[in-house]
């Protein structure tokens, strides 16, 4: 796309571009998404970037109008497997935060410096820019979704030390911690979750961002609120609930830092979470509600300890299979996610992410299968069907090679109890290393356990699955399962389909459209474990 085009899709407020350039105006030193409701700036005082950490170390800040850290991510990251793809993909999975630059770089297979050179080449920005634009926006969510102290958020963001916090957030917000969090409309909010007409704040909040996600700061009458104030400091210690904070039970509500993950165009959510409902595993998964006000709850396996998320099947919101309508352009799905540790939290929204499909750009998918006579009333019946992945890729690719009733035996004989459970979710799936025992998924447990095998955001997919067909029992369709799913592969071809070039890259979304109609009769929810 040229510039030109883009500043054609400015003009037009075009929100299919939300996520996959952005746009700084020279004369007021601010940077937006292309849908800014805001006056188009004349042409000569545009600039465009293709991230938002490169239009901040150019040094413009972000707008109040658009908030342009709140959109869903660029598509391009699942599909591309060059280094760039894959250490976006790492960079928003927290890598960067947890082991460095030389983390990031050992992962890829190259230095640092090489990294470093091409991440800037392409994309303005290093690693240590793009990641330094996610701390700022997970930072943003907790100050105005959350009762934490600012000290604790942020070092709970990321940050190393608070005058770094400080001083990121004037530069990119233009404002201090402080004005950031008492700003959410005019700081003054209601419990009503409606924004009013007087700019006074309420329950809702903007929709997601890169990787992380702006919340809804849920407050009830009483003025209690929602938020997790649970922050340990060793893996051994139970989590320290606040006041206001009570642990899950049996209802279906699960507290937690409640949040709005973003898509854009058309969401097919219903088969999304008839897929989840037919893979659950019991203590780990579930899905609660009828069709169509369903959640999605699960457990996680997070580096600093266990979390608890929840994802709500919003009924849509207008026609969503007439695309013509433009309130099926961008959406959000509901969500919550509780903590053991809030650093965590840029890493459970990206696994959310990946999950959910949401930073696919279903625009493009449907007009390119929607060419072929063959899909086109395929993808005229289901706008915006989604390739879900996997929140825990290794837990995935034990389901999908063991089946769906030996997996919920791994769970039930070596799941690990979580201290706190919520309601029947009380254990996390069974890390690979305590399966190497077991006659079925020994041999990829073993694999996954010692690094032969790599299913993290940034494996080499190719690499990922010769390494899978070489472990015993794992046949070739069930290392395109694998691929499909634990890698995010947007591009896998569908089984037994000869004539697939004319698909890509968007080959996975033609197998969920073929497999969809061929299971319409039966009743199944598409390809799975």
């Amino acid at each position: 796309m040229d510039e030109e085009t883009r500043y054609e899709a400015v003009a037009s407020r075009d929100a299919r571009f939300d996520g996959a350039f952005f746009f700084a105006v020279e004369t007021t030193g601010i940077y937006c998404r292309p849908s800014c409701p805001a006056v188009t700036p004349k042409r000569k005082n545009v600039r465009f970037y293709p991230t938002a950490a490169a239009a901040q170390g150019h040094g413009f800040r972000a707008c109040r109008r658009c908030r342009p850290d709140a959109v869903p991510g660029s598509a391009e990251w699942n599909v591309r497997a060059d280094v760039v793809g894959r250490a976006m993909r790492m960079i928003g999975d927290g890598i960067v935060d947890r082991e460095g630059v030389p983390g990031l770089a050992g992962r890829l297979g190259y230095s640092a410096r090489q990294v470093q050179r091409q991440l800037t080449a392409e994309l303005g920005a290093g690693p240590v820019a793009l990641a330094r634009a996610q701390r700022a926006h997970t930072a943003r969510v907790l100050l105005q979704t959350t009762g934490l102290p600012v000290t604790e958020i942020a070092f709970a963001a990321g940050f190393a030390s608070v005058r770094q916090f400080n001083d990121t957030i004037r530069q990119i917000y233009a404002r201090t911690p402080s004005a950031l969090r008492a700003e959410s409309g005019t700081g003054v909010r209601t419990g009503t979750g409606v924004r009013t007409g007087t700019g006074t704040a309420t329950g809702t909040r903007t929709v997601t961002g890169t990787g992380t996600a702006t919340g809804t700061r849920t407050a009830t009458g009483t003025g209690a609120r929602a938020g997790t104030r649970a922050v340990t400091k060793s893996p051994s210690r139970a989590t320290a609930f606040p006041p206001d904070l009570a642990p899950c039970t049996d209802v279906p509500l699960l507290t937690g830092i409640p949040l709005r993950l973003a898509y854009r165009g058309p969401y097919a959510a219903r088969e999304v979470f008839d897929l989840l409902a037919r893979e659950a595993l019991p203590h780990t998964e579930e899905v609660i509600g009828e069709a169509g006000a369903r959640t999605y709850r699960r457990t996680l396996r997070l580096p600093h300890g266990p979390g608890f998320v929840s994802v709500d099947e919003t009924r849509p919101v207008g026609d969503v299979r007439d695309a013509r309508d433009p309130r099926a352009r961008s959406g959000w799905l509901e969500a919550r996610i509780h903590l053991t540790e809030l650093r965590d939290l840029t890493t459970a929204v990206q696994r959310l992410r990946r999950l959910f499909d949401l930073d696919a750009d279903p625009y493009s998918v449907d007009e390119r299968l929607g060419a072929d006579p063959r899909l086109a009333p395929l993808v005229a019946a289901r706008p915006g069907l989604r390739s879900p992945g996997a929140a825990e890729p290794e837990e995935y690719a034990l389901h999908a090679l063991v089946g769906h009733t030996a997996a919920a035996r791994l769970v039930e004989r070596y799941g690990e109890p979580v201290e706190l459970p919520c309601g029947r979710l009380d254990r996390l799936f069974p890390e690979p290393a305590a399966l190497r025992d077991d006659p079925v998924a020994g041999p990829l447990a073993a694999a996954l356990a010692d690094g032969t095998v790599r299913l993290d955001p940034g494996a080499d997919r190719d690499e990922s699955e010769r390494a899978l067909l070489a472990v015993a029992g794992v046949t070739r369709r069930t290392a395109a399962l694998i691929r499909m799913r634990a890698l995010g592969d947007p591009d896998v071809a569908p089984e037994g389909e000869r004539d697939d070039e004319v698909w890509r890259p968007w080959r996975s979304y033609a197998t969920w459209h073929l497999r969809l109609h061929a299971d319409h009769a039966v009743g199944h929810a598409g390809p799975a474990a």
